[in-house]
């Protein structure tokens, strides 16, 4: 990715290869250790399958120019590993740059471990993470199930403009 000028997204499973990789956080591929972050079981042990309450933390990332900061969006996630964990070290570290991008929060906006918010209860309430130039974007909601029809039933916005910003970051 160093040399090249192109986006990688990964949603869901795709967030879990590309973290196994180390594409996210680090940006390169790397072997994984016993420190490593990863993506985990939910605490409660099983799948979980809502919508939740997320909130943008940074608009670092390419696939985020189409929102700003505090944005907050009802996704859906369908997961039973979706636990991010990371040493309390790396994680200053992705706050500082910029690279936690999307958090859950309650029902106030505030990111938290309530698991009736963050249903696998990440740490920090991390939802999705960035490489350090943003343009590997990986996260647990599924961003894509957007559409005129999709949970109408259910109030708030549901358009991250994920993939209108990763087209327009190449026109």
């Amino acid at each position: 990715m160093d040399n090249r000028d192109g986006l990688m997204l990964g949603i869901c499973n795709g967030f879990q290869a590309l973290i196994k990789l180390g594409l996210v956080p680090f940006g390169h591929i790397v072997d994984m250790t016993s420190d490593s972050p990863t993506l985990t079981f939910n605490t409660i042990g099983r799948h979980q399958s809502m919508m939740v309450n997320t909130r943008i933390a940074s608009t670092k990332s390419p696939w985020l120019t189409g929102c700003e900061v505090g944005d907050i969006h009802r996704i859906a996630i369908s997961h039973g590993e979706g636990r991010f964990v990371a040493s309390p070290e790396l994680i200053k570290q992705l706050a500082d740059n910029g690279q936690i991008a999307t958090q859950y929060v309650d029902l106030n906006g505030a990111p938290t471990l309530d698991i009736r918010f963050n249903p696998n209860t990440s740490i920090e309430a991390i939802e999705g993470i960035t490489s350090p130039d943003g343009r590997i974007l990986g996260k647990m909601g599924h961003s894509e199930r957007i559409g005129r029809d999709i949970c109408k039933n259910v109030p708030g916005a549901k358009d991250q403009k994920i993939f209108e910003s990763g087209v327009a970051y190449f026109k």
